[in-house]
């Protein structure tokens, strides 16, 4: 298995790569992707280490990373990547579960995410994570679904904003 930690400045360059390293699942699913958002160039690691929030490692070398931001004063869940050649290994379980510890450990009450509802490793991923579906979104969740339908992520299927409970401990 894999270690999961926080990124180190030299971890940084390896997460745009394997980010897009996974761009070939969803043309399986999909179909051609040319020019789509959703496969576009992924956010290098310097600019998402720029961001408020924290990031997570696993491996060393990198084999997957999760990005969860601070979205005004919430935690928001928003990547997880894992290079295919890791993946069925439990590497983004474990991710996700770190990710929500360290959430927690940071005070925050839940944490959020944007997904695919069918896609097999998106939507019913994290419900069996403890995920469930938001009922009533935030207004900050509302504006992040109104921009994911403005660059066109919802042509390929119903997203849904998920979150969970991060359980405090005594």
């Amino acid at each position: 298995m894999y270690a999961v930690r926080l990124a180190r400045p030299s971890d940084l360059r390896h997460l745009a790569s394997i980010e897009n390293s996974g761009d070939a699942l969803f043309e399986e699913l999909f179909g051609d992707l040319t020019g789509d958002v959703l496969v576009a160039p992924a956010t290098s690691g310097g600019e998402r280490a720029d961001r408020p929030g924290f990031l997570l490692v696993a491996g060393d070398p990198v084999v997957g990373f999760a990005h969860v931001l601070d979205i005004e004063g919430n935690a928001h869940l928003e990547q997880v990547s894992v290079h295919p050649d890791a993946m069925r290994q439990g590497v983004g379980s474990a991710l996700v579960r770190a990710a929500m510890e360290e959430a927690r450990w940071a005070g925050y009450e839940r944490l959020s995410l944007a997904t695919y509802r069918d896609v097999p490793w998106n939507g019913p991923f994290y419900a069996g994570l403890g995920f469930a579906e938001v009922e009533r979104p935030t207004p900050w969740q509302v504006r992040l679904r109104a921009h994911e339908t403005e660059i066109g992520l919802d042509r390929h299927g119903p997203r849904i904003l998920m979150d969970t409970a991060l359980v405090r401990h005594p």
